[in-house]
């Protein structure tokens, strides 16, 4: 074989064996691709410090479980995720602590439902997290509609050295609707309000309420931050609307009073005295009356998000608490 003919041989075959890498490359892309959209089974792990719970009726909830030491729980409020706790999940992360914090059913990276979407079930899916990751002497912190998770799991499921505190942090306990036995609530019509709204234009509304009260960012004197206006309304569009809009009904309708007379471990409430969502008088002031080791903590001006807003203030707090 000439000089030629050899050169050309050997490109040829250089070029057959890009090509086989090519398409060996290809393929194992399409493979990756396939293995990624393919849910996690059972209680599967999804990843390093990550999860999937597969409760009762077949439904898969996502939970983050970092670190080592006493657990912290958190519960995010409606129609948030997990990752609305990201600045206490890294403080106490970084104060050695374990943290764990779980989508909702309906909620984040949770499937979708249909059906469940109520507190009973909530409480129940929180119990079916804590038994599959063993969790005990936990501290259960919620916010907002989480803070009536937390309620409700508590009462029902913190026996046994499972719970060692509890906080509710602009929680809707004891209950938020106007009732004949709870005249300072609100009425029905701002819930159908909210039902309607989400309805007619959930993108919007998920907008609105983040740019105005749920941050007090309507407020004169507020600093504005688009990133969490953003962040909200990240993690509300990536939940499902029929969960979201059966939970309305959850935390507003919802009463607690009996759990909170059942819960016996200290539980600290904390409320801003600018909550535009969850008013101050009929939530954190009647609350903390109705627990047998309660302690209120207020902020003056806080807003509803104020874990977001003001996390050094709120987090100090916590840990004082946590290791009091």
């Amino acid at each position: 074989m000439n000089q030629s003919n050899s050169v050309a041989s050997r490109r040829s075959l250089m070029s057959a064996g890009v090509g086989v890498a090519a398409a060996a490359a290809s393929l194992h892309l399409v493979e990756s691709s396939a293995e990624a959209a393919t849910p996690a089974k059972g209680n599967q792990k999804a990843g390093p410090g990550e999860g999937y719970v597969t409760v009762k009726d077949g439904t898969r909830i996502y939970y983050k479980d970092w670190g080592s030491g006493q657990p912290i729980v958190f519960h995010h409020g409606w129609p948030l995720s997990a990752d609305d706790w990201d600045a206490q999940m890294m403080f106490f992360l970084n104060q050695g602590y374990r943290v764990i914090a779980h989508d909702r059913r309906g909620h984040g990276r949770s499937s979708q439902t249909a059906t469940g979407n109520e507190m009973d079930t909530y409480a129940a899916d929180v119990a079916a997290v804590t038994a599959h990751l063993d969790l005990r002497n936990a501290v259960h912190i919620g916010h907002s509609t989480g803070g009536g998770e937390v309620a409700r799991y508590v009462a029902r499921y913190g026996a046994g050295g499972r719970v060692a505190k509890a906080v509710l942090i602009g929680a809707v306990p004891p209950i938020m609707l106007k009732t004949d036995k709870n005249p300072g609530g609100l009425p029905i019509e701002v819930f159908d309000g909210f039902r309607a709204a989400l309805v007619a234009n959930r993108a919007q509304f998920f907008r609105d309420i983040p740019a105005g009260p749920f941050y007090g960012f309507n407020r004169p004197s507020a600093k504005v931050s688009q990133g969490l206006i953003d962040n909200w309304w990240r993690q509300g569009m990536t939940g499902g609307a029929k969960a979201h809009y059966d939970c309305i009904k959850a935390f507003s309708e919802t009463d607690f009073t009996e759990d909170l007379k059942k819960i016996d471990v200290p539980t600290l409430v904390m409320h801003g005295e600018d909550d535009q969502i969850v008013p101050i008088a009929d939530s954190a002031l009647l609350s903390v009356k109705l627990l047998k080791k309660g302690t209120l903590k207020t902020y003056p001006g806080l807003p509803h998000g104020m874990a977001s807003t003001h996390p050094e203030e709120i987090n100090k707090d916590l840990l004082a608490f946590i290791k009091s």
